[in-house]
């Protein structure tokens, strides 16, 4: 089963060069299209959610149109944004087959399961769809992306023994954080037998930008960059097909490529180093914010919550200055924190399980004041 991948990583098309009017920037994709397959990967993985709408169109155009079928491997997804009833299933995934430019997925996944979306789930009954699909073979292979506990991902495992590969948060900060659980999620995946795939490995650039304590035990071992051993560190268990990274420009595709086409897994020396790097980056008061932006979409306020976080987080590790200066950029025209009227839209999508009223309210204090 999934020998149609070739390597370890995986284009999360998910944070794509831009231009100035926010859309795709398809000549830049299809040259980061052509390099990443060039150098023998071939894993994309997209969502309809996905820069609204774009990432699947941009797939098809920098992708679909341009190689065989058979010679990349794609993974989708069905958002609960996306359906809210059962009629709306079918049509809604013939529409994701018609942007990509496809006739089938190689995986499709059950996005962002939680206990706050997996009643909507099986109430419009898609993991029987999906079945349904996959035996008219428009899907190769059934998966969850997963945002919850362990126990809660033993419920759906055992109640839906169909699903063949489990998405995973996995990163080496992320092992026992009591929210996100990466190390007993893996181990729940594994005693079901399931295959698993990493999403977040840098948690959204956040292990690449590291508090300077946490640096410096890094580059002591001076033979390879932050996002380097983040990404290893995932690609080393045994039970992982692949590990996504949200690749947003040529620079960070060439980087991954340099150390995953020959992939080396991470030694104990620098297993032992990537401990006391978490212990690090823990005594520093970050907001854990990965940058997804499923947050943006709903704010009725239109405040940039990602922007914001990682404004103060410049702030918290030293950056002071630089930070006060990207929150006034990132708010201009835009909503400020203070603005927020604590709908908690955002909380409720949110897969860091941020509280994310209350951190606005401490982004505020320390700017808006």
């Amino acid at each position: 089963m999934f020998e149609e991948i070739k390597k370890l990583l995986g284009f999360g098309v998910m944070r794509l060069p831009l231009d100035k009017d926010n859309k795709v920037n398809l000549e830049d994709f299809q040259k980061m299209v052509d390099y990443f397959m060039c150098n023998g990967f071939n894993y994309f993985d997209t969502a309809h959610v996905y820069l609204n709408g774009q990432s699947e169109i941009a797939i098809r155009e920098c992708l679909s149109k341009r190689y065989k079928r058979e010679d990349f491997v794609l993974a989708n997804k069905l958002s609960s944004s996306c359906f809210s009833k059962e009629e709306d299933i079918i049509p809604f995934f013939n529409k994701q087959l018609e942007c990509c430019g496809v006739d089938y997925f190689d995986i499709y996944l059950m996005h962002a399961q939680q206990r706050n979306n997996y009643e909507q789930y099986q109430n419009a009954n898609t993991y029987e769809i999906a079945k349904q699909l996959k035996s008219e073979g428009k899907i190769k292979h059934i998966g969850i992306s997963f945002h919850d506990t362990a126990d809660f991902l033993d419920k759906i495992l055992t109640e839906h023994p169909e699903i063949e590969v489990v998405q995973l948060q996995f990163n080496y900060l992320d092992m026992e954080d009591p929210k996100i659980q990466s190390r007993l999620c893996y181990e729940t995946a594994i005693k079901h037998g399931k295959h698993i795939i990493v999403m977040e490995p840098v948690k959204g650039g956040s292990l690449v930008k590291l508090p300077k304590k946490a640096d410096e035990i890094l580059r002591n071992l001076n033979n390879g960059s932050n996002a380097s051993f983040a990404i290893r560190f995932a690609a080393s268990f045994n039970r992982v097909i692949m590990v996504l990274s949200g690749m947003s420009n040529m620079e960070q595709l060439v980087e991954n490529v340099s150390f995953m086409k020959d992939f080396k897994e991470i030694d104990n020396i620098e297993r032992a180093a990537l401990e006391h790097v978490a212990n690090a980056i823990n005594k520093v008061p970050t907001i854990a914010c990965t940058s997804c932006r499923y947050c943006v979409d709903g704010c009725p306020k239109n405040i940039p919550i990602p922007d914001i976080f990682y404004d103060y987080n410049l702030s918290v590790v030293g950056k002071g200055d630089m930070g006060g200066c990207s929150y006034v950029i990132d708010t201009y025209h835009k909503g400020e924190v203070r603005e927020c009227i604590k709908c908690g839209k955002c909380e409720k999508v949110c897969p860091q399980h941020l509280k994310i009223r209350d951190l606005l309210e401490k982004v505020s204090k320390l700017y808006d004041d």
